[in-house]
């Protein structure tokens, strides 16, 4: 079987897609960037005698005999690094976000319409046991049409946030605002239902203590009320909550689905209970009408190590076979990813608003991408101009340096004593792990 030949941007992050073209019959790693030679020297020793070329400088890998990049670099600056694969004539997986920009989201989108290649958003709890058994039960119609949902992803990441933002006070996890990460939460919803957001209002949580320690500026968490082409509503809720959630309910015509919550012990995301009405359910008369199960995924026997119940592996698997022919992989394409991350965006810009509803853009639509062609709001003062936006809609709080050296120090603890999120990186799906998947 032909495989596709990966490089990848970002070692970190990463590591879990690196690991998945270990196992892969359809892809294999060819190249990896990363700018910390320390990076490079320590996945060199995990990754023995494979051949693979190592970069520090994006230009000279980008010229690499390729054929696609995933990009695991910093969350605000996927959108200029995709659209440069793809102008050298690279497919691109994306990790989250898809952009920081609706500058970047328009020359996004053109740049994949222009070069026709493939571009997937690995927006991988779409992929977990839960959301993707979901995705497959509302396209079969078990549920009917989408009238409400919720979903949440959220958590405390105090303890990791030193191996997460490394000290760096321009840190992108520092200076996005409360908004910005909602794909997580929103987008398995998106993708089961295929219905496009149209309007959203958002909602801010205030500062908070455990934020401001550990140097983080935006609101404690994000909420989009969103609108679908349809009428159907969802809400929502992502950020720095107490305790860790990734929970989603959908409500439909003839039913509702919903995982399990970690509090209940019963396997999470790894966990669907599915309730039909006795009048139109798909369960009327030749099933029961309520039903509990763990999903069990095509491709569990090789998914199952890999991080994100699994979502790591049939993202990049989808990507590879999209790429290969396969018309049907189940990939999520760039309007389906401005979808997800937009909402966010826009909600913001509603919160700064004082929370009025604002319309979302439809960039399907060529007429409508010139209005936004030059507008760069944002957070970032390296990207917006003066359309430069707070982290915070009441203004920045003002954080003492002493903090982000604390956050450094505690980085160079974690790294000489390999704990915390960056030893997790290179040590989830270990080399011994992934062999037994072979």
């Amino acid at each position: 079987m032909k495989r596709v030949k990966i490089g990848v941007l970002g070692a970190y992050r990463g590591t879990s897609l690196i690991n998945y073209c270990k196992i892969a019959e359809n892809a294999e790693v060819v190249a990896i960037c990363e700018k910390n030679e320390a990076t490079i020297a320590r996945h060199k020793a995990m990754m023995g005698g494979d051949k693979i070329t190592y970069y520090t400088e994006f230009d000279q890998f980008l010229t690499h005999d390729m054929d696609a990049v995933v990009l695991a670099n910093y969350a605000t600056e996927h959108a200029p690094f995709a659209i440069k694969c793809l102008r050298a004539g690279k497919h691109v997986y994306s990790e989250v976000l898809p952009c920081q920009t609706m500058k970047e989201a328009v020359e996004l989108v053109e740049a994949v319409e222009e070069t026709g290649l493939v571009y997937a958003y690995g927006e991988n709890f779409c992929y977990m046991p839960a959301p993707f058994e979901m995705s497959r039960l509302y396209r079969e119609g078990a549920i009917g049409e989408l009238e409400y949902a919720e979903c949440e992803y959220g958590g405390s990441i105090e303890p990791e946030w030193p191996c997460l933002t490394y000290g760096n006070k321009d840190h992108w996890r520092n200076n996005t605002h409360a908004n910005f990460y909602c794909t997580h939460s929103l987008g398995p919803i998106i993708h089961m239902t295929g219905l496009r957001p149209v309007r959203v209002t958002g909602f801010e949580g205030k500062k908070i203590e455990r934020n401001l320690r550990v140097g983080a500026k935006a609101g404690q968490f994000g909420i989009e009320m969103v609108e679908l082409e349809n009428g159907a509503l969802i809400k929502s809720l992502h950020g720095y909550l107490y305790n860790h959630s990734t929970w989603y309910t959908v409500y439909g015509s003839k039913g509702r689905m919903e995982s399990a919550r970690e509090d209940a012990h019963a396997g999470s995301v790894n966990m669907l209970y599915v309730n039909n009405d006795e009048y139109s359910g798909q369960y009327r008369k030749e099933k029961e009408s309520w039903k509990a199960y763990e999903p069990v995924l095509p491709l569990d026997e090789k998914s199952k190590a890999f991080g994100h119940g699994g979502g790591d592996f049939y993202a990049m698997h989808y990507f590879a076979e999209k790429i290969l022919g396969d018309d049907d992989a189940d990939i999520i394409d760039v309007y389906e990813a401005l979808d997800m991350g937009l909402a966010g965006m826009f909600a913001y810009r509603s919160v700064l608003q004082g929370g009025v509803p604002v319309d979302m853009p439809n960039l399907r639509d060529k007429a409508e991408r010139d209005k936004w062609r030059n507008d760069t709001m944002c957070t970032d003062p390296k990207v917006a101009g003066d359309m430069l936006i707070p982290s915070f809609s009441l203004g920045n709080p003002d954080i003492p340096d002493e903090v982000y050296d604390r956050m450094k120090a505690l980085y160079q603890e974690a790294l000489e004593q390999n704990t915390g999120h960056v030893a997790a990186q290179f040590l989830q799906n270990s080399p011994e792990k992934i062999n037994e998947q072979k």
